[in-house]
């Protein structure tokens, strides 16, 4: 069995998905802020709405209203916690992505408590979880 070693000729995709993972969210990050502190802490969502509300009004109010719900009883840090964890028992990048990306709008969006550890679970798969266990050859080996 012919084994090798890495070298950083072939361990360079840890760098790089690292990179990406971090740079996605240093950029989730940034608009999720603006959202907080540029509308949401300043006031500028809409208030008055009714069963009774404008056309015009439907679009800022429906946002207004899932934004609202996402916060009640810290329901984006169930969903990262949720998607982190089952990311990281299964080995799913696609829920690690989902756990990672929540947890870090939970973080910024007012539901730290449990965003914090499903950021965690996510990242940490993200990072380690597409690493095989590198082969090092050792002196009995005679490949084949």
């Amino acid at each position: 069995m012919s084994m090798t070693r890495k070298t950083p000729e072939n361990s360079g995709t840890g760098w790089r998905t690292c990179a990406r993972v971090l740079l996605i969210a240093a950029a989730l990050g940034l608009a999720l802020a603006a959202l907080r502190f540029g509308v949401i802490e300043k006031g500028l969502l809409p208030r008055d709405c009714g069963p009774g509300g404008s056309d015009a009004a439907l679009l800022p109010c429906g946002l207004s209203w899932i934004l609202i719900q996402s916060f009640q009883m810290q329901r984006l840090g169930w969903l990262a916690l949720a998607c982190g964890a089952l990311g990281f028992a299964l080995n799913s990048r696609t829920l690690a992505w989902t756990g990672w990306l929540t947890g870090v709008a939970g973080l910024v969006l007012y539901c730290p408590d449990y965003a914090a550890p499903g950021a965690l679970l996510g990242l940490l798969t993200l990072l380690c979880g597409d690493s095989s266990p590198s082969r090092v050859s050792t002196p009995g080996d005679h490949g084949g």
